[in-house]
């Protein structure tokens, strides 16, 4: 009788230790929540303004204005950027705070490594129960400091303003860390659009070939859907219908690779007084009108330890110039970017390439020649 006794009263102590974990645990994933939403934003449509500084005094806002973000209200955010950062922020979570042995190291860390992140949004003055919402006004809802990631490059700290307690936050369903998404640099923002008109809004496409004037054309919209191609001496072009709907279409969405704002101002200046290779202008039906002037990309001397004065050897020349790049001004803020010859080299065939007795040349490949490579 009295085993059975002692076995009932520590199963009974065994299901109280289990029932005080679990409470415990329960209280504890509760606070986690809890504090989870000091930086979570669950409804990223009310989102109106976000604002990033760092401490390379560096800092951007980005403004939401009616079908697209703006960046310091002057420039086109990149709208897959935007919505990756409002991705995060609703899917951000938080995996642990940060213990008190640690705690110390990562304060320090964070005051010298991080980005200030504040959220505005629409919010009611009045909310009843979640159900009835009134006078809504934008608000600062959120501000927190993102810093540096962690030693697993799995999470990212961060640290709430006014709190002294820290955390590692993960994105849900993603592995790798986040600090890297809140850039404070304008330019890592901004859209890298040059063109973006669908053809139905296309007056007309010009291009200029610097070496090969012969060959610069113009294309105009006579009607619906009806053009015509004249070489820049007034000569007509009997063009392949065909290749010339393409090329127009080709418009709908031309972007650059990069911005070059940190390219020396000397060598800015060199690049763009020097003579340039093509110059692409296009007109819409309201009569806006913008351009994009290419140039050879060329190795900065001074980098590679060569002598300047080689580049004006033509042999030398040919074979130091990128292949896959150039350097474009952009008539729109005359912003100096890179773009690559991928997306380029179809707007800027000429004329010849659209007339109607224009066949390709495809090389062709037998297999007897191929059997004669040695394989390595």
């Amino acid at each position: 009788m009295k085993r059975k006794n002692l076995i009932s009263i520590v199963i009974i102590a065994i299901l109280v230790i289990i029932a005080g974990i679990l409470i415990g645990n329960n209280r504890y994933l509760s606070s986690l929540r809890s504090e989870a939403s000091d930086f979570t934003v669950y409804d990223t449509a009310t989102v109106t303004r976000l604002f990033f500084a760092d401490k390379s005094n560096h800092q951007v806002e980005l403004d939401r204005h009616p079908g697209c973000w703006m960046v310091n209200n002057e420039h086109k955010a990149n709208q897959k950027l935007i919505n990756e950062m409002l991705y995060t922020l609703t899917r951000m979570r938080i995996k642990m705070p940060v213990s008190v042995k640690k705690l110390d190291n990562i304060v320090t860390r964070l005051a010298t490594t991080n980005t200030k992140v504040e959220v505005y949004q629409m919010m009611p003055r009045i909310n009843l129960f979640n159900k009835v919402k009134l006078f809504y006004h934008e608000k600062r809802s959120k501000v927190f400091y993102i810093g540096d990631v962690t030693q697993d490059n799995n999470g990212t700290y961060i640290l709430k303003e006014g709190s002294d307690k820290v955390y590692i936050v993960y994105l849900h369903g993603f592995r790798g860390f986040i600090s890297s998404r809140f850039s404070a640099n304008p330019i890592d923002w901004r859209d890298h659009i040059i063109f973006q008109e669908p053809l139905s809004n296309i007056a007309s496409v010009k291009l200029e070939i610097n070496d090969d004037p012969d060959n610069s054309f113009i294309i105009n919209e006579n009607g619906r859907y009806q053009y015509s191609m004249n070489l820049l001496n007034g000569q007509a072009v009997e063009f392949d219908t065909l290749r010339v709907l393409n090329y127009l279409s080709s418009f709908k969405d031309v972007r650059f690779e990069a911005f070059l704002d940190d390219v020396d101002p000397a060598r800015r200046d060199s690049v763009i007084n020097s003579p340039y290779q093509q110059r692409l202008t296009l007109t819409t039906k309201d009569g806006l009108s913008r351009s994009v002037t290419t140039y050879s990309m060329l190795p900065n001397a001074d980098m590679f330890e060569y002598n300047p004065d080689l580049l004006n050897d033509p042999d030398i020349h040919d074979k130091l110039l990128d292949v896959d790049h150039q350097y474009a001004l952009l008539s729109e803020g005359n912003e100096f970017v890179l773009i690559q010859d991928f997306i380029f080299k179809k707007l800027l065939q000429p004329a010849y390439y659209y007339s109607k007795d224009y066949h390709e040349t495809i090389p062709q490949v037998y297999y007897k020649e191929l059997e004669t490579v040695e394989s390595h």
